[in-house]
């Protein structure tokens, strides 16, 4: 595996990063017209979600053909100009695969319904009566996961919304197409790839209900995974290429082995347990303040072991499913700057390749959208409607839906304060909302003491030090619960971060272990000016305090 290390990726959802056609959609011509401002950022990779062909039930999550690009993004020319300007900067581009299924639209998908036995081995069809589910596993969409088919009478699989079916595995001619896929672009010059939900690909041998929970825990880290992936490496030749797995539901354990190098399966995985901490009983759509302590936790188990075993991790705060890490974790008002500061500190300081989602690095904000209207998530829109039929009241369930729809990262890039804040001359296929309209590029582009400009200085710290990108991290629990604290070492070199999660005043009391490792260390980086302030004692944090000591 490549040297990664030292390198950032930067997420790009082309439907609303920039549009250069007015037609209310950004494309792959937008993504090129911006590549001075990505150099200028810093980053290494731009991982471009879904542009292929999709009737866009999903936002491109339901692929209808893997290599074609869906005309609203513009044509495989553009894809070829925008490879050809972004290798011209160093920087690489990194495809979202979706191989898990594919749209019920996919010609595969099309012949299977048509009787065509070969192509109904493609996915996962089971015979049976048109009121008996072959289980009671649940869609991750609401609903059953089984959709049957009168004309075949057989029912399929589709983990995901009704038209994205899951693919068959097990089937060798499946893996043999997706192969293929893989080498076609390639052979356009792709640097890396990013695998959507690539730990469900390892179905059961025998179906049954799932009594305890919805279904996950036989399809979620299958026994074929690891056979899976490495086939999948290994013949199409992308060992030393950039790779990551979106991994659901899954353990230490599993992401430790996709992501250790001996192995040759992953780069880096995604995982998601931070992003659950304010999912009251673990369920999405009931709110509850995020558990600071459990945040930690988390951070601390999935650093420390994944160090310990030589694996690596993908670490982030949001991408295109998630909401804005500000809104969510951090102060919209007050402490806008310096809680997006914050955020982007801790976890660009950790071990692990960082990823930026467009308009994370300005200070991007959820949509506080007023009308169920104005989204158009597919999943927003399903459990707003289960929300409803659960007996909340259309202002409660709108509430919910404004923190968690996935429509919160996908509102189009705010570029400068023109029309549709400069994303495009056209009517966007999703409002700008008027909620943080003013946090801007251009509002940012000048200002040394802005989020953009301290994003920058986490990239070149990154790039400059190697106790970021190859040091071995330690986390401290003896703080109060709103610091998040560890240390970076390498040979003799250590730094100490700190983070103060709450709008409050903090100190850490002389007693704590952390303040044993400050004395004589000096100050790499911070929020405000004087930041830190340490007495030899005891070290005091103002709200949304970030601060490096080294």
């Amino acid at each position: 595996m490549s040297d990664f290390k030292d390198k950032v990726v930067y997420q790009i959802y082309p439907r609303s990063f920039y549009d250069t056609n007015g037609d209310g959609f950004g494309d792959l011509k937008g993504v090129t017209k911006k590549l001075d401002y990505l150099k200028d950022l810093g980053v290494d990779y731009i991982w471009l979600t879904p542009f292929f062909i999709s009737p866009q039930r999903d936002n491109g999550y339901d692929i209808a053909d893997y290599r074609q690009i869906d005309p609203r993004f513009g044509t495989m020319s553009d894809f070829e100009e925008l490879s050809a300007e972004a290798s011209k900067r160093g920087i690489g581009l990194m495809l979202d695969m979706v191989f898990n299924h594919t749209s019920t639209e996919h010609e595969w998908f099309k012949k299977a319904l048509a009787g065509d036995k070969k192509y109904q081995d493609y996915y996962i069809f089971v015979e049976g009566s048109e009121n008996v589910p072959p289980t009671n596993w649940v869609s991750k969409f609401g609903g059953n996961a089984w959709k049957y088919e009168d004309g075949l009478k057989k029912w399929y699989l589709h983990l995901f919304d009704v038209t994205q079916a899951d693919l068959n595995w097990k089937n060798p001619e499946v893996r043999k197409e997706l192969k293929d896929i893989i080498r076609f672009w390639k052979d356009k010059g792709v640097s890396g790839f990013r695998f959507d939900v690539i730990n469900l690909i390892s179905k059961p041998d025998s179906l049954e209900n799932d009594y305890e929970g919805d279904g996950r825990r036989f399809y979620t880290d299958g026994p074929k995974m690891d056979e899976y992936l490495k086939e999948l490496v290994k013949d199409t030749g992308i060992e030393d290429m950039i790779t990551v797995g979106e991994m659901s539901s899954t353990t230490i354990a599993n992401c430790i082995n996709y992501a250790n190098p001996d192995e040759k399966e992953l780069s880096m995985v995604f995982s998601f347990h931070h992003l659950k901490v304010d999912y009251k009983n673990g369920d999405k759509w009931q709110l509850m303040p995020y558990d600071k302590q459990a945040l930690k936790n988390i951070f601390k188990d999935w650093q420390e072991q994944m160090a310990k075993a030589n694996s690596w991790n993908a670490v982030f705060w949001t991408n295109h499913d998630q909401p804005r890490t500000i809104s969510r974790f951090g102060d919209e008002g007050k402490y806008w700057k310096e809680s997006g500061k914050l955020f982007a500190g801790l976890i660009h300081l950790m071990r692990g390749t960082p990823y930026i989602y467009q308009g994370e690095e300005i200070g991007m904000l959820n949509t506080h959208f007023t009308d169920i209207s104005q989204y158009k998530d597919v999943e927003s829109l399903n459990y707003y409607n289960i929300l409803i039929e659960q007996g909340k009241t259309k202002s409660e369930a709108l509430k919910i839906i404004n923190e968690r729809s996935r429509d919160n990262c996908r509102t189009p890039m705010q570029w400068d304060n023109t029309k549709n804040d400069g994303f495009s001359t056209g009517e966007p296929w999703i409002e700008v909302p008027e909620f943080g309209k003013s946090i801007t590029v251009e509002s940012q582009l000048n200002d040394e003491d802005s989020i953009l400009a301290f994003y920058k200085k986490l990239i070149r710290l990154r790039k400059e030090n190697k106790i970021i990108s190859h040091g071995n991290i330690k986390f401290f629990t003896d703080v109060p619960e709103q610091v998040m604290c560890y240390e970076r070492a390498l040979g003799d070199e250590k730094w100490v971060i700190l983070g103060n999660m709450s709008a409050e005043k903090i100190v850490v009391s002389q007693d704590s272990e952390i303040n044993q490792k400050l004395g004589g260390k000096r100050i790499i980086i911070g929020n405000y000016v004087n930041t830190g302030k340490y007495n030899g004692n005891e070290l005091e944090l103002k709200p949304f305090e970030f601060v490096v000591f080294g």
